[in-house]
């Protein structure tokens, strides 16, 4: 990573604890224990002290196996969750759209914000694809409606520009123009992928998080899915946070890669490094189990 290059995303400390909580809740849960399961008071800690940055243009993976706290982390920062505690701070703002929404200052904590200015934050400058199409779409609204949803919370208001819009993000992504007007449970599940990404795109986000996106999708259509992701992500530059269990997937997309397991971070680098020559046991087991 060139040094002079700012990041677009500073996150220290992360922290989601379920349950109660008690001040021995970090000391006692971790890899180190096996569990992420406070003894003390069974409290659950989704993910603790997580720490990183993302810069413009990287694909950052994030893996493990299921519990590990991988999703719990992009829904954190997504907003869809709130945090115990840490620190979120933004370092760019949107690419395009044509909302006239006051972002926070850069040295503001985003985790302090209200529900409000969260929303607004997410709709401008941020995307999400989930691993259940039911998270992300409204199965029997229009796929341009979806689409438009989105738009006008980016700041849009001209129908026809929204239509617009709606048919040239389909287009990218390999949907028919023509189901424009068609809900996405009529759609296989691939299909319903590739709507989800046109949603996440349409208001030019600066951020797209990517949440299992192949996950129980056929091979061939993984493949596809995956190509356009690497396609879409090289023609709008975005920065992408992808999390998977699939190395297969992490190889493809990412350039540098975390590894968690029981809510903490294991091992982070290149992802080339961590594949080819991984230095933590828990890393070392989830690679050679994959070959």
């Amino acid at each position: 990573m060139m040094p002079q290059w700012k990041p677009v995303l500073i996150i220290k400390d992360l922290t989601k604890i379920y349950g109660g909580g008690c001040p021995r809740c970090l000391e006692v849960t971790g890899p180190d224990f096996e569990t992420n399961i406070c003894r003390h008071c069974g409290a659950v800690v989704a993910c603790g002290q997580v720490s990183f940055e993302l810069y413009p243009g990287e694909v950052l993976g994030i893996v493990g196996e299921s519990g590990s706290g991988k999703s719990t982390v992009v829904r954190l920062l997504y907003f869809d969750y709130e945090a115990t505690s840490g620190e979120l701070y933004f370092r760019d703002g949107p690419s395009g759209s044509p909302s006239q929404v006051q972002l926070p200052q850069a040295d503001a904590n985003l985790l302090t914000l209200n529900s409000f200015q969260k929303r607004q934050l997410r709709h401008v400058c941020l995307g999400m694809v989930y691993q259940n199409p039911h998270l992300g779409l409204r199965m029997a609204v229009s796929s341009g409606g979806n689409i438009a949803e989105r738009l006008i919370m980016a700041g849009y208001r001209h129908l026809g520009r929204m239509r617009d819009r709606s048919a040239q993000l389909l287009a990218k992504t390999e949907i028919p123009v023509e189901r424009l007007d068609e809900p996405p449970r009529n759609f296989s599940g691939g299909m319903r992928q590739r709507v989800q990404i046109a949603k996440a795109l349409s208001n030019n986000p600066v951020i797209l998080f990517l949440d299992e996106v192949t996950t129980g999708l056929d091979l061939s259509v993984q493949a596809r899915v995956l190509d356009l992701i690497r396609q879409l992500q090289s023609e709008f530059h975005l920065a992408v946070i992808v999390v998977s269990h699939d190395l297969g997937v992490i190889r493809l997309l990412t350039s540098r890669t975390m590894v968690m397991k029981c809510g903490r971070v294991v091992e982070s680098g290149l992802t080339d490094q961590i594949l080819e020559d991984p230095q933590h046991p828990y890393t070392q087991l989830l690679v050679s189990s994959q070959l």
